[in-house]
């Protein structure tokens, strides 16, 4: 868990959670999934928070942490915010299309991030936090059709975030997934350090999510 000054205040200590600096490597990739699902990958800053807001989403089946888009074959953290493995952090859903479309989750995405902010989220800047969506072939027209709509939902700010081709997923370490649900305390002060809920609110109003 990397730590640095900020104004965030709780009790007696100062501080802000950034996303964690774990030096374990990624895991191998996952297998595919079962017959009858499908998977989507989205890169939306620190992959706690993506990760968080598909759990539990009716039709979504699991949501892995890990990194895409690089070149460097099981990147560490450290190795990725470091810079120079091209990897930002990802999270892939895999989800049941019998109960929830991939349009309607790149629909939700949108509403987790700032997509005018071109060099990270919220407190997590540089390279790794970039975001994105990663799309198939076959996923590509939906995807674009998605993102036409939230530049309308938007028009009067500049919308960076793109629709980039799918990539080689790596799962990042155990101590990565599931980590809003399993430390509660510490995402929590992540999140109001970070400023999350507040500027998801100033661009999207009641339709942000997270």
């Amino acid at each position: 868990m990397a730590v640095r000054s900020a104004p965030y205040v709780t009790s007696a200590l100062v501080f802000v959670l950034t996303c964690s600096s774990q030096q374990h490597r990624a895991q191998a990739a996952p297998p595919p999934p079962s017959l009858g699902l499908q998977t989507a990958v989205f890169a939306g800053g620190c992959f706690w928070s993506t990760e968080k807001a598909f759990d539990g989403v009716p039709g979504v089946r699991s949501a892995v942490s890990g990194f895409i888009g690089g070149h460097t074959p099981r990147p560490s953290y450290n190795q990725v915010v470091r810079g120079g493995t091209g990897h930002r952090e990802a999270v892939q859903v895999t989800f049941d299309p019998r109960v929830v479309s991939y349009r309607a989750l790149v629909d939700r995405y949108w509403r987790t991030i700032d997509p005018t902010d071109r060099h990270g989220q919220f407190c997590d800047q540089g390279p790794s936090y970039r975001t994105a969506v990663y799309a198939t072939p076959a996923q590509k027209s939906a995807a674009d059709a998605s993102r036409l709509a939230a530049t309308r939902a938007l028009p009067r700010r500049v919308f960076i975030t793109p629709v980039l081709a799918n990539a080689r997923f790596w799962p990042a370490g155990s101590e990565h997934q599931d980590f809003a649900r399993r430390n509660p305390a510490r995402y929590e002060a992540y999140r109001i350090g970070c400023r999350r809920t507040a500027r998801l609110t100033a661009v999207w109003g009641s339709a942000a999510v997270g």
